[in-house]
């Protein structure tokens, strides 16, 4: 069955005599390789090839992420690499949340912009880590939306609540272990309910922490339409 741009890049087997067409590609516009290694392991359970934006031949355009909500800036970015490559592309983005601290030090959607300046995964860490010190620990929670746009007229987007993490605690003292790339806070991430760190947990623990489901939830939706033949209502 085709999928619902033209070409074959966006194509999905889905019965029997369709079983010699080109697997479902998909653009996921992140260059953090361990963001696309992520995402590609949540969405193994569907017939999808994940792309990253190093895949690409050309460069891909800096997007200035200025919105409001992950939502807004998820959606700026597929719009813009679709505008770019012209196939299929998904985003996502992350707002990080705090309860009880000053205005100041709610990151919100700047996760990693702190006064203007882009932060590498280092400096984020050791900005969190220090905020988690001042306040003694902070309660903390990820919001999280996707974008999706198959072709100008097929734009699909979520910000739902299975989407988002459940709260965690950000402490001052990192995992013995190190950093991992990629994913800065990760490692002063301590899970409420276990007090383990994200790092000394099991994939099946983080994923319920992290609102994975949720990713695989929208895909899920999007996969089903396809098989019957629909247009995604998502």
């Amino acid at each position: 069955m085709r999928g619902l741009t033209e070409g074959g890049f966006f194509s999905l087997p889905c019965h029997e005599e369709n079983k010699n067409m080109k697997r479902m590609k998909l653009l996921y516009g992140t260059g953090n390789s361990s963001k696309l290694r992520a995402m590609r392991e949540v969405l193994s359970q569907f017939d999808i090839e994940i792309l990253g934006l190093k895949d690409m031949p050309e460069e891909p355009p800096h997007v200035e992420e200025d919105g409001t909500t992950p939502l807004e800036n998820a959606r700026k970015k597929a719009l813009h690499y679709y505008k770019a490559y012209g196939i299929p592309v998904f985003s996502c983005d992350s707002g990080l949340y705090f309860d009880n601290v000053s205005p100041e030090d709610q990151p919100g959607v700047h996760v990693r912009n702190v006064k203007g300046k882009c932060l590498t995964d280092r400096q984020m860490q050791e900005h969190y880590r220090k905020l988690a010190e001042k306040y003694g620990g902070i309660t903390a929670r990820y919001q999280n939306a996707v974008c999706l746009v198959l072709d100008q007229d097929h734009v699909h987007e979520a910000m739902e609540e299975n989407m988002a993490s459940v709260p965690f605690r950000l402490v001052s003292t990192p995992h013995p272990r190190g950093m991992e790339e990629g994913f800065p806070l990760d490692s002063i991430s301590v899970d409420m309910e276990t007090g383990k760190y994200y790092y000394d947990m099991g994939e099946e623990e983080q994923n319920r922490l992290v609102g994975e489901e949720g990713f695989a939830e929208f895909f899920r939706k999007f996969i089903d339409a396809l098989d019957k033949g629909n247009p995604p209502r998502l």
